[in-house]
């Protein structure tokens, strides 16, 4: 009999999903709370202090709406969190930008850098051509014309067709709430489970 309800109980366990980070409200009320702030889109490299460093809040690129919201919601400092592992595992993340070392200032800034970080803590999802599958909080990457790559937050509200949900980002005019999700290739989808939340803040410390 006990060798049976351990049977179940490993059953269930292996059946049960990861889950979700429980605020997500928080932390789309975060990035929603950046509107009418951020009003510039501003890729400019700029010297940070570390950690928590930020560019002046009235500007910024789109990643600059998940660093601030994640600070915000969750007390996770994404630059110290991509830094950290960085230093420890440089060779993971994308060499596109011919250095030879992390570098605080900027690597958290830039989309693949956060690819790279969310696959790593498992918290990366089927790429879905279904709106459905995109649940609020969930971040997603496109790729734009131009080859230049995008991240938003999907929010808790719905389009005006009601049919797919919109996206919290910075695209170019500030951080905005538009419907955005199927305009573009996507090219990534994540989810912030408790189990991906908590092996970032171990890199938080």
């Amino acid at each position: 009999m006990r060798c049976l309800l351990f049977v179940l109980s490993a059953v269930l366990f292996l059946a049960t999903p990861p889950v979700a980070a429980q605020d997500m409200p928080g932390l789309i009320a975060a990035a929603r709370a950046q509107i009418g702030v951020t009003t510039r889109y501003d890729p400019a490299y700029v010297g940070l202090s570390y950690p928590g460093g930020d560019v002046p809040s009235d500007r910024g690129v789109c990643t600059d709406v998940l660093i601030r919201a994640f600070r915000t919601a969750w007390g996770l400092d994404l630059q110290r969190v991509v830094h950290t592992d960085m230093t420890r595992d440089f060779d993971a993340y994308p060499r596109l930008w011919d250095l030879s070392g992390p570098d605080a200032n900027i690597d958290h800034r830039r989309v693949p850098n956060l690819q790279t970080l969310l696959k790593r803590a498992k918290a990366d999802l089927p790429i879905s051509d279904d709106a459905a599958d995109y649940q609020p909080g969930d971040l997603v990457t496109w790729r734009l014309p131009g080859n230049l790559p995008h991240i938003g937050i999907v929010s808790d509200r719905m389009n005006s067709d009601g049919d797919q949900r919109l996206i919290l980002h910075n695209i170019g005019g500030g951080a905005q709430e538009e419907d955005l999700l199927m305009s573009f290739p996507i090219t990534g989808h994540y989810r912030i489970t408790t189990q991906a939340l908590d092996w970032m803040k171990e890199l938080d410390r």
